[in-house]
């Protein structure tokens, strides 16, 4: 039987409370103390970021040394790896110092796909790459000159908090599938189903199920690091099921192993440390222009460019409200600079020829372990570029682990719903539109484009065709475009 405290302490005088002050240089840079934060959560929260991320050391080169150029040449795995972490460090520490905001950085998934399926089979490798640059030179232009907070600020509060909630899905939905709880049927309908043939029956798939429960249950019982903790937990138990049963990869080869694991398997390295191989840097060419005419090329940097400038948008929105950072119009701290170094990731990323940097949605995973600013960044970037070195040693960390994290994120930024009035219909839809177009479509630049289009269709011929601003009318206009963009792009083929 527990009791309560009601003794209550002698009346003091009604003074205002003064407040926290910085406790040395470092809290003081980083704003530790006044938002609510602590030099442990901050280094817990960039780690569990890390841990979350860690798999595009991985993934980043699968997805890109299968690309074959229109010369025939591919990228090297270990060495697309090497800058993949490389780049990843550098911009997320950039980032951290500069925006002071706890979005770790690293190759972008819908780009990197984009560069490796459809734009190197018109072009070299170094030339893609190029394009990649141009693209972000044009999205920091766009953030110095001030036009792309304006867009930002054109946005209304229903559809950021709908970028949010959408994210959120989106996430959870990534990490049922990573985790294999989410499969594709292979049939028109339904286009997916629960594991293999509507079970839960693999050995990874359950310990996802376990991790995700674990976490859930910490989590609940406000438990500090409890994503952290449920990570680890997780992947410990992996690497022993591994050690007892041998299940091995789900791809080896040409041979398909169903109940394996994804990405990587939890066993300990034969080598923990490797040299990281750069030699990638700087293979840069902008002759793409010349190869594929200036039309077709530019409709492939508009393409990049679309794509960026609204994922890395929708991010740091749902983010920042995450975080509690963002205010009631949805505009965080340091919007500016964190806007010209997104812009500044997509550049450095195709100079370095790891694909466009931007801000992951796994960067919640270390907001919901607490942490609110830059530090955990420069936590976070600091084990990326260490684990340029230990590559072997990050990939032990099984993809349905981590997924579990990423399901446990967006929960809790499914939540940012309640702050949306639905008693109009034309909010109602272009809300609904964002949320649910982002995870079935796989792409957060549909989803927001979906939105903003439905926005200033219903609400203008709703009546209210005054409150929607300028702007958003050009932002839908534009992504007409970027959903025509097939019949556009073949229609300049042609």
């Amino acid at each position: 039987m527990t009791t309560e405290t009601t003794h209550q302490t002698a009346p003091q005088s009604e003074q205002p409370a003064e407040p926290v002050k910085p406790a040395n240089p470092v809290d003081r840079f980083f704003e530790i103390t006044k938002r609510g934060s602590s030099l442990a959560t901050e280094v817990r929260g960039g780690i569990v970021t890390f841990v979350t991320m860690a798999y595009i050391v991985i993934l980043n080169p699968i997805i890109l040394s299968a690309g074959v150029d229109i010369d025939g040449d591919q990228l090297g795995f270990a060495q697309v790896s090497a800058v993949t972490g490389l780049t990843a460090g550098v911009m997320t520490i950039l980032f951290g110092l500069v925006a002071r905001l706890p979005f770790g950085f690293a190759a972008g998934l819908g780009i990197n796909s984009f560069l490796a399926v459809s734009v190197v089979g018109q072009v070299t490798w170094p030339e893609a790459m190029g394009l990649v640059v141009i693209n972000g030179l044009i999205i920091v232009l766009l953030a110095a000159t001030g036009l792309r907070r304006l867009i930002f600020d054109a946005v209304p509060i229903q559809l950021k908090i709908a970028i949010t909630v959408g994210i959120g899905l989106f996430i959870a939905f990534i990490g049922f599938v990573d985790a294999g709880f989410v499969t594709a049927t292979g049939a028109s309908s339904p286009p997916v189903g629960l594991g293999i043939d509507g079970s839960v029956s693999t050995v990874p798939t359950l310990i996802f199920v376990f991790t995700l429960l674990l976490t859930a249950i910490l989590v609940a019982r406000k438990v500090k690091g409890g994503i952290l903790i449920g990570l680890v937990s997780g992947t410990v138990v992996a690497v022993v099921v591994e050690a007892i049963w041998n299940i091995g990869p789900k791809f080896a080869g040409d041979e398909v192993n169903p109940g394996g694991w994804g990405l990587s398997v939890p066993e300990l390295p034969a080598q923990w440390v490797s040299l990281p191989d750069l030699s990638l840097v700087g293979q840069v060419s902008f002759g793409s222009f010349e190869r594929i005419g200036a039309l077709a090329a530019l409709m492939l940097v508009f393409t990049l460019v679309f794509t960026n400038f609204f994922d890395a948008m929708g991010t740091m929105t749902g983010l920042s409200k995450e975080a509690a950072l963002a205010d009631e119009r949805g505009d965080f701290p340091r919007l500016k600079s964190a806007l010209v170094v997104e812009g500044v990731g997509a550049v450095a990323g195709g100079f370095a020829s790891s694909s466009s940097n931007t801000v992951f949605i796994e960067s919640g995973a270390g907001i919901g372990e607490g942490a609110r600013t830059g530090l955990a960044n420069v936590v976070t970037g600091v084990l990326f570029l260490v684990a340029m070195f230990f590559t072997p040693l990050v990939s032990i960390v099984p993809t349905e682990v981590a997924a579990a994290a990423l399901v446990i994120v967006g929960a809790l930024m499914m939540a940012q719903i309640r702050s949306i009035d639905f008693s109009e219909f034309s909010v109602l839809v272009p809300v609904f539109l964002t949320v649910t177009v982002m995870p079935l479509t796989y792409s957060i630049a549909n989803g927001i484009g979906a939105g903003f289009i439905a926005w200033v269709v219903i609400r203008s011929l709703s009546g209210k065709a005054r409150q929607i601003s300028p702007l958003l009318w050009v932002v839908a206009a534009g992504f007409l475009v970027y959903f025509a963009r097939g019949p556009v792009e073949a229609l300049l083929g042609g």
